[in-house]
């Protein structure tokens, strides 16, 4: 079987009417992942695909030790995707080979090469994918001729050489899932300018002259699939080493202080870009999605549910779900009402998408710092807007949390938990795990633990005991969890509801 390539997409007639390969450098991309194949390259190839951008990417390795970049050129910049789950109910499968990517470079290797895309006048936009830490700022020498080890110090070298080559400013798009990334990856690039006693000049023109973008993606990328891959590859008819798997939903907000939608026009070819203020719509995402997945995560592994999915397929847990956003989530979120519940429908598509294996044991991990910026605004508001009554969805899950944060024993940053025989493994905050450890192995009764665990406000921020009732109700579906056990308890629940 033939490996996928040019020569092969050739042979075989794949893009009669699509020159993808005469197609300019237009794009720099510091990262050469799963996620951004199967994101912002996608993109660009459907924009591509349709004549609105005509630009390819050059994808730089991020680490030493990367993979992709290898099999990126040994296949012409060619892979395939494959995007499969709901789209409004329905099971839908799509297969595309993507050609938006040129070359990819090793910069450890070759930053002479990555300089000379900073020479090219064509090249205008820069976007990132290296993880939450790779956003970070980290003191570091300047050398002459060798790429720094940061993505920002890659960056920044890489914008002074295209500074003092002339060559125009440029639009950087990143990608990590940091809040307000684009201002964050700016003020890092600045202070490694200081650091590297770079002319004020230079300063002058990355203020002046470069847009940074603050941004919100949203894809479940799952990546290669490597249980199928045998199976795929005899119905492609070729081998792919860097085939990658995702969902069909996609949303990416993009916030500029000047109008980009002409010079990369997502929104031509239909894409759901939305440009403007994310802050809005990282409300939305975390209100809903997040918080639907922090508070099915505690009642889900108490019921013995490994994934979303299979928490989705207990009749009792969707339907809880299903009425909390509906009931408690949505009067809450300050968008537009159509919006929301659109959002709020396709996020319960992709809860049901069974190619995708969302752990919620990895969903779980520091759950309180997630129910705090996730849940507790709708407690509160709540509570605020209906005289003192509280949303009762958001407490169970609470009272479930509770009961899944009860230490046997901490491993430093982890505790060992237990329910019905079975052990798990949490990380969260060694403060939070401590304290949690003390009241709990405290020997006194579940009401003086309920009362000393909604005080603490270092952990939320607020004395929660200061909701009236909420202690009480928080015991009262504690106990009836631990008696009836989370099945029964739910159905007890959502029948008291009814």
């Amino acid at each position: 079987m033939d490996q996928l390539n040019a020569r092969l997409v050739k042979d075989k007639n794949l893009f009669p009417d699509f020159n993808f390969e005469q197609l300019p450098e237009k794009v720099i991309q510091f990262g050469e992942g799963n996620f951004l194949r199967g994101f912002v390259d996608w993109m660009i190839h459907e924009m591509n695909r349709q004549g609105v951008f005509n630009g390819r990417v050059v994808a730089i390795q991020p680490t030493p030790h990367g993979k992709v970049v290898p099999k990126l050129n040994e296949q012409d910049g060619l892979y395939t995707l494959i995007l499969r789950g709901l789209v409004n109910g329905e099971m839908v499968e799509t297969t595309q080979i993507i050609t938006s990517i040129s070359r990819g470079i090793n910069p450890y290797e070759k930053w002479n090469e990555v300089l000379k895309v900073a020479e090219n006048q064509d090249i205008e936009f820069v976007f990132s994918n290296t993880t939450e830490n790779g956003l970070v700022y980290k003191k570091e020498d300047y050398i002459t001729g060798k790429a720094p080890s940061s993505f920002p110090g890659k960056l920044t070298a890489f914008l002074y050489h295209r500074f003092i080559s002339q060559k125009s400013g440029m639009v950087i798009i990143p990608c990590e899932l940091v809040e307000n990334n684009g201002t964050l990856l700016k003020q890092i690039v600045l202070k490694i300018i200081d650091d590297w006693e770079f002319p004020n000049s230079f300063k002058k023109w990355i203020e002046q002259e470069n847009i940074f973008c603050n941004t919100l993606v949203d894809r479940i990328i799952t990546g290669f699939p490597s249980v199928e891959i045998e199976q795929i590859n005899a119905s492609l008819g070729y081998y792919d080493k860097l085939l990658t798997v995702g969902e069909p939903y996609h949303l990416f907000a993009i916030e500029s202080h000047q109008d980009l939608s002409e010079k990369i026009p997502f929104q031509k070819v239909g894409l759901n870009v939305q440009w403007g203020n994310v802050a809005p719509i990282r409300e939305l995402k975390t209100r809903i999605l997040n918080g639907a997945h922090t508070m099915m995560f505690a009642i889900g592994l108490l019921a013995g549910k490994a994934t979303v999915y299979e928490a989705m397929q207990d009749e009792s847990i969707r339907h809880f779900i299903l009425k909390a956003v509906e009931s408690d989530i949505l009067p809450y979120v300050n968008f537009i009402k159509n919006n929301k519940e659109d959002f709020a429908k396709k996020t319960f598509d992709r809860f049901l998408n069974p190619y995708i294996k969302h752990y919620l044991i990895d969903i779980g991990q520091n759950s309180l710092s997630k129910f705090k910026s996730r849940l507790l605004p709708t407690l509160k508001e709540s509570y605020e807007s209906e005289v003192n009554s509280f949303s009762k969805f958001v407490t169970f899950s609470l009272s479930a949390l509770l009961l899944l944060y009860r230490p046997l024993k901490v491993e430093g940053d982890y505790f060992i938990g237990k329910w019905k025989e079975k052990q798990y493994r949490i990380r969260d905050r060694p403060f939070y795990i401590q304290f949690l450890e003390e009241v709990w192995k405290s020997g006194t009764n579940l009401e003086d633990i309920i009362r000393r665990i909604l005080s603490e406000q270092s952990m939320w921020s607020i004395d929660l005991t200061r909701f009236e009732g909420l202690e009480d109700l928080t015991r009262e579906y504690m106990l009836l969890i631990e008696k009836e056990g989370i099945d029964r308890a739910l159905k007890l629940f959502l029948k008291a509801l009814s």
